[in-house]
């Protein structure tokens, strides 16, 4: 089982960027994903200093991807991905289907990320078939449902051919839209937004009538309100699950990374806070913790 970085959700300074992956550097993790996912408008970083970092996590023992927008919704986002694809040096996580038909049509392998809709086996079948090595699976579906899907006769042949990889750690990237949630709560246009979300590091939470943290905005990306954590599921994924993902927070990221990679197989179970939870994985409402 290997452990990953997921592509930063969040909005954060490049020099708070340029410090969280040089830790990463020095941490334990197996791979790493850099890369702009959410919002084209966030610039700190641009796809040179990407490539840099990636050059440097590779150089320090790391397998790095490319992560691409979710959501695309214009002709400058199109040349922008295009560039990514055209890198000619490092794989591309597809977060959206234009990634994938730019990639098949160059031949190029990908990793499919959790918000490209496969949610059965000939889905899956048909996106192997196009080039994919690498299956993050989407976030509100179960242990059970991923089990069944591996089960099926249609994969037998190609289960050798990719990877499963499961988002286990974070607050679930739940949706995205045309809208700025952050630049609306602060009475802004979309278009006028001032880049607020950068004062939002790890989002901006919305609470319930009866105080319940039910959401957090980032952006135009919808989070669940609790973090997800399947840190004392990892032992019934052995030989399920290739690949656990982290989603990189403000702090205590790799000091959860240990944690993780120490109850691999049981040896070091955690209590989960009142604001986590594993209801997906367990076949329960997202909130709900089992």
């Amino acid at each position: 089982m290997q452990f990953s970085l997921g592509p930063v959700l969040y909005f954060w300074p490049k020099a708070q960027m340029l410090e969280f992956y040089r830790q990463a550097a020095d941490s334990a993790v197996d791979i790493v994903y850099l890369g702009e996912t959410v919002c084209s408008k966030r610039r700190e970083l641009k796809l040179e200093d990407y490539l840099k970092l990636a050059h440097m996590l590779r150089e320090a023992g790391k397998q790095v991807c490319l992560s691409g927008m979710t959501l695309l919704e214009s002709p400058s986002e199109l040349r922008e991905l295009r560039k990514y694809v055209d890198n000619g040096d490092f794989m591309l996580e597809a977060n959206d289907v234009g990634a994938i038909a730019m990639l098949y049509e160059q031949g190029l392998p990908f990793v499919a990320g959790a918000a490209i809709n496969c949610y059965n086996q000939h889905s899956l079948r048909r996106l192997v078939g196009m080039g994919l090595l690498r299956w993050v699976m989407p976030v509100e579906l179960s242990g059970d449902w991923l089990q069944q899907v591996l089960n099926e006769g249609i994969i037998q042949d190609i289960r050798d051919c990719f990877q499963t990889e499961v988002f286990a750690f974070g607050h679930l990237p739940l949706a995205w839209s045309g809208r700025c949630f952050t630049a609306r709560s602060e009475n802004r246009a979309k278009d006028q937004c001032e880049l607020c979300c950068i004062k939002y590091p790890q989002g901006r939470t919305v609470h319930s009538q009866d105080g319940t943290q039910v959401f957090v905005l980032n952006g135009i990306q919808t989070q669940s309100g609790y973090r997800y954590n399947l840190i004392n599921q990892l032992p019934a994924m052995q030989g399920l699950v290739d690949v656990v993902r982290l989603s990189p927070e403000p702090e205590g990221t790799f000091a959860w990374l240990n944690r993780f990679k120490a109850n691999q197989h049981g040896a070091a179970p955690q209590q989960l806070s009142d604001t986590e939870s594993n209801g997906y994985w367990l076949k329960l409402a997202g909130m709900a913790t089992g």
